[in-house]
């Protein structure tokens, strides 16, 4: 039962996350920026985000920097952070959201973000 209502939270998060932000109610989520980008749990998340895309991609990009992150309280915290990879030698930018609860975590987005951060 426990797995299936935090299913059901996670969907819940992803489907408002993926919705534009003008289809988004205000206040519904607040986002609030990360001060200490190099917290040990905000780095934690980080590289879940890579390693799973890298499972999943079949790559092997490797985390560098958190350029900026924000946190928004959601049935958990849902992390939304800007990445800097490297990919061989080249340098690249990704955005990740990944939902954090006490049991679990749950990769919403990775996407590459196009220019430099």
């Amino acid at each position: 039962m426990r797995l299936l209502v935090l299913a059901t939270a996670a969907i819940t998060v992803l489907l408002l996350l993926r919705q534009g932000s003008a289809a988004r109610p205000e206040g519904l989520i607040s986002w609030e920026p990360i001060k200490d980008l190099n917290n040990l749990l905000v780095w934690e998340v980080a590289e879940y985000a890579v390693n799973k895309h890298n499972e999943s991609a079949r790559t092997k990009l490797v985390l560098e920097k958190v350029a900026k992150g924000e946190t928004a309280g959601f049935l958990g915290t849902t992390y939304k952070l800007t990445t800097e990879v490297k990919d061989g030698a080249d340098l690249k930018s990704y955005e990740a959201i990944v939902w954090n609860s006490k049991l679990f975590k749950i990769l919403l987005l990775f996407k590459p973000i196009e220019g430099n951060v």
